[in-house]
């Protein structure tokens, strides 16, 4: 993703006496969340299968262009209902209630997260494949421009993961305003294509969010499974300057990496980061763009077959909103 920089003064980076300390024992929380895994798994906790999510962090599920890793596009609009549905063994969802399920708002102004901001990016848009003009586009990104968005990938069934990251986005949402949080989306399939990724950046910065994450699955090759978290790298090049958010977007990425870890049982991606579940990239407009603690998030792998059961259970995507939730309310907490 690519996003402009906005014409405001950036927020400045939450820093506090124990920023260096915390820091470094946060560095160590993700190795042990990671041991705590392989337990986890070794006696088969939880419903996620066996436990070995792993996601593609260079495919366009994570890029504003598509990559070596060639992930097919929706070739049919496949706008399967995303609720609290199993999968079946096709990797599509088995059952589906509503698109957009009911939430309850919770009392106004209530909870630990009471005047935190969080932006959540639903990755794609489930019509992008629609306009394909005008999301081919390129706009820049500091270092070189991309493509204005992508389509993302879908299941070899064709279930789309602009539906998955729409679906995790609602899951999300509710449990973040159930801490009392102030939740917005960059896009609720509510416009007919995009935004584009330097937009999706300047929606987080203009919300001056406290936490921002970029919600996606990954179309890699069969056998390519697990989850990983992608942080910033240091860009300062044209409109992009990520100086000020490396440190806290890496707190942010441990913090949710071990919890996604311990609530759903996934593994970190067996293809790429070396197991820490972690990846630095500086390609990523999404990330370049942003002058807020930012992170994207590979849930798992569509084109895997195992990967893709997790993937279309709504009983697991619950379980990976609950991890991406605890991880930022962690890390807003301190």
């Amino acid at each position: 993703m690519s996003y402009t920089g906005p014409d405001f003064d950036p927020p400045q980076p939450r820093r506090s006496p124990l920023r260096r300390p915390l820091t470094v024992a946060i560095a160590a929380l993700v190795p042990g969340a990671l041991l705590g895994w392989g337990v986890y798994a070794a006696v088969g906790g939880g419903d996620g299968g066996d436990g070995t999510d792993r996601a593609a962090g260079a495919s366009a599920s994570t890029s504003s262009s598509p990559s070596s890793s060639g992930p097919a596009s929706p070739g049919a609009d496949a706008r399967t209902p995303t609720g609290t549905s199993s999968s079946s063994a096709d990797g599509k969802p088995s059952a589906s209630p509503s698109r957009r399920p009911q939430t309850s708002a919770p009392a106004a102004g209530t909870g630990p997260l009471k005047g935190k901001v969080v932006v959540i990016d639903p990755g794609h848009n489930p019509s992008n494949f629609q306009h394909a003009s005008e999301i081919n586009r390129k706009v820049d990104i500091g270092t070189n421009r991309k493509e204005c968005d992508t389509t993302g990938t879908s299941t070899n069934a064709g279930w789309p993961e602009a539906e998955f990251t729409l679906d995790v986005a609602h899951r999300l949402r509710t449990l973040l305003e159930e801490q009392g949080a102030t939740v917005k989306l960059t896009q609720d399939d509510d416009r007919p294509f995009g935004p584009c990724v330097d937009e999706r950046a300047r929606i987080g910065n203009e919300a001056r969010a406290d936490a921002a994450i970029s919600i996606h699955a990954d179309g890699a090759g069969a056998g390519d499974r697990g989850f990983h978290v992608i942080l910033p790298g240091s860009v300062h090049e044209g409109v992009a300057d990520t100086r000020a958010i490396v440190a806290p977007s890496a707190e942010l990425g441990q913090r949710i990496a071990g919890n996604f870890v311990r609530v759903t049982g996934s593994a970190p991606a067996n293809y790429l980061g070396g197991g820490t579940g972690l990846v630095t990239r500086t390609d990523l407009g999404g990330l370049n763009l942003s002058t807020v603690p930012k992170v994207f998030i590979e849930c798992g792998n569509m084109r895997d077959s195992a990967d893709a059961a997790l993937l279309t259970s709504g009983a697991w995507r619950q379980k990976a909103a609950q991890g991406m939730s605890e991880g930022i309310v962690s890390f807003l907490r301190g």
